[in-house]
């Protein structure tokens, strides 16, 4: 049997040299890989008591929405700035070379909400630590942030210090 590292390709020197770029499109190519994908993540939530899982732009919608859909639980879409109509509150943060806004509609998390927050990949945390923000900043409570990959050499982890942070699949290095 296949374990979900089978399915993530790994591009070295992509975008820059010495980079090994972990591509999730892999997963998502095999029918049976994006399956496993949903099934690893679904067994991180295993014994969580969340109302809501919050997936970020636009990997997290991948992952998320399948994960909302098998949990029998809202799924709440974390955008860039400028993508939702009705109205949002934001949070903006670091980027290697400047700065990102996302943001989420003001109702759509009420206050004393349990939310997971997932993305395809933890690597420095800046994202994810600001989407926290957000559910925080909206009276919820952040009960767990889950990812596909981590990378590790990126200390993502220790942005994200005090929350439940896991994974299922870890690299080392960038």
């Amino acid at each position: 049997m296949k374990k979900l590292e089978d399915y993530i390709l790994t591009i070295p020197d992509f975008p820059e040299p010495g980079v090994m770029f972990r591509d999730v499109t892999g997963v998502l190519d095999s029918a049976e890989g994006f399956q496993l994908a949903i099934e690893e993540l679904y067994k991180l939530l295993e014994g969580v008591d969340y109302d809501i899982i919050a997936g970020v732009e636009s990997r997290g919608f991948i992952f998320g929405t399948p994960l909302a859909y098998r949990a029998k639980k809202k799924f709440v879409p974390i955008r860039k700035k400028g993508k939702l109509p009705r109205e949002t509150v934001e949070q903006s943060y670091d980027l290697e070379y400047g700065t990102a806004t996302i943001e989420v509609h003001k109702d759509s998390i009420q206050p004393g909400q349990k939310v997971i927050i997932i993305d395809d990949l933890i690597a420095t945390g800046g994202t994810v630590g600001a989407a926290a923000k957000l559910v925080e900043e909206l009276g919820g409570e952040v009960a767990k942030m889950i990812f596909m990959i981590e990378l590790e050499g990126l200390n993502g982890r220790e942005k994200l210090k005090g929350y439940d942070v896991e994974s299922v699949v870890k690299y080392p290095g960038k």
